[in-house]
């Protein structure tokens, strides 16, 4: 286990402007959903569930789907849905032995103690169940932290307190698994640059946060505006489309 807190302070969830800002997250996350395959009558754990989008979309297979996650209002958005969602930490889930398979789709990355998190979804599985995930992976949006580091440097403030992700390369985190007691079947890096449907001030207010926390307003203003100004050159176009600079990790691994 590390001495890493469990989630990044400053990081707020709203459900509402995460589905404006951020729907393509889910509609993202169907081919990790085909690759979990879930079957009538198995029993699946959606860790970092969200506001549900993809749990009903899981649940419509005919399995039953319980969805996590430790933010309130996006709990209740699933809730809202009709979905079994429920507000738990995934460092420390309760279940022991019960699912045929966990999923997560764009959670993990945000969970820093990635070994605690880690035996928590071992302990969650049955013998033989799998794990199928698909998260953050190194070079993850790595323009875009760059300019935010750099837009807090030039004012004398060190991010890398701050820094509120875990993106491993794939050989970190087989290591993780393995040593957890999982067996890899394939984990790998994804380079999927992303358009942003509401540009990158619509991406840094829903994520970013966290570089954030603590600031004055003034001061929060003139670091993103930087941050902006530093990457137009390279992740917006000529006609003002932005794209985020996404590389992913996927995994399939069993217990």
């Amino acid at each position: 286990m590390t001495d890493a807190p469990h989630n990044a302070p400053g990081q707020h969830w709203n459900a509402a402007a995460y589905a404006h800002n951020a729907s393509f997250v889910a509609e993202l996350g169907n081919a990790v959903a085909r690759l979990l395959a879930p079957r009538p009558g198995e029993r699946i754990l959606d860790l970092g569930c969200g506001d549900g989008t993809l749990t009903e979309v899981l649940a419509k297979s005919g399995a039953t789907v319980v969805g996590v996650d430790a933010a309130i209002d996006m709990v209740e958005a699933a809730r809202a849905r009709g979905l079994d969602a429920r507000v738990l930490d995934a460092h420390n889930l309760p279940f022991e032995h019960e699912f045929d398979a966990v999923f997560s789709n764009a959670a993990l990355h945000w969970m820093l103690n990635h070994e605690a998190v880690v035996a928590s979804i071992h302990r969650s599985l049955k013998p033989g169940g799998r794990f199928v995930a698909e998260f953050g992976g190194h070079g993850n949006v790595a323009a875009i932290c760059t300019a935010i580091l750099a837009a807090l440097q030039a004012r004398g403030i060190s991010g890398k307190a701050r820094f509120p992700w875990f993106f491993p390369t794939p050989e970190e985190y087989r290591e993780c698994l393995e040593t957890a007691g999982f067996s890899v079947e394939a984990i790998e890096l994804v380079p999927r640059p992303t358009r942003l449907p509401t540009g990158m001030a619509g991406w840094l207010a829903t994520f970013a946060n966290p570089f954030l926390h603590g600031l004055d307003e003034d001061l929060r203003e003139a670091v993103l505006d930087d941050a902006l100004a530093l990457l137009t050159p390279s992740l917006r176009d000529s006609h003002g489309n932005w794209t985020a600079d996404y590389v992913r990790l996927r995994v399939k691994a069993y217990r």
